[in-house]
């Protein structure tokens, strides 16, 4: 089969829900291979490329929307709820995906709920764990050193996922 665009694909069935449908179910099924013409060429580029790194950023956000709910509670007290839920994201969900983003870089390699479950289970798994290794520090285990401990964690963990997703999109280019 010839290589052609999405949009002269698309354009050949003719503009409407009904081929729409039709394409993504072909995708889906895998008879259609989407393949990006123009790949991120340096870590730089990826990380700039909404389409490749937005659950990069969307993590980072996440994250500075729950250290800044912690700090801003005492000046702010009715931002208490957006602490408690920002903060049940960032334990429950967000230590888990990345480490599942580090460790499994391929979208193909999971399911988004194979993704989610793991990411949860991870959370539950890593957290305390961070709270073991705090307690044997100097710094023990109080909100600064946990909140401290969690946006490392996840900051580099986040940004150690996206320089594997870079290389294995890299990869994937060298042998199309």
């Amino acid at each position: 089969m010839p290589s052609k665009t999405l949009e002269e694909y698309v354009k050949s069935l003719g503009y409407n829900y009904r081929v729409l449908k039709k394409v993504y179910d072909e995708v889906l099924e895998g008879k259609i291979k989407i393949i990006d013409p123009n790949p991120p060429k340096v870590f730089a580029e990826y990380l700039l490329r909404l389409d490749y790194s937005s659950w990069l950023w969307t993590t980072i956000t996440l994250v500075a929307i729950s250290v800044v709910s912690v700090y801003l509670t005492d000046i702010i007290p009715q931002i208490i709820y957006l602490r408690y839920v920002a903060g049940s994201i960032l334990v429950l969900f967000l230590v888990g995906y990345v480490t599942v983003e580090l460790l499994y870089p391929d979208e193909e390699s999971l399911s988004d709920l194979e993704r989610l479950a793991l990411s949860i289970g991870l959370s539950l798994a890593i957290v305390p764990l961070l709270g073991l290794i705090l307690n044997y520090t100097p710094w023990g285990i109080r909100p600064t050193p946990v909140l401290v401990t969690l946006l490392a964690y996840s900051i580099t963990g986040g940004f150690g996922a996206a320089y594997r997703k870079y290389r294995h999109v890299k990869q994937t280019k060298m042998r199309s």
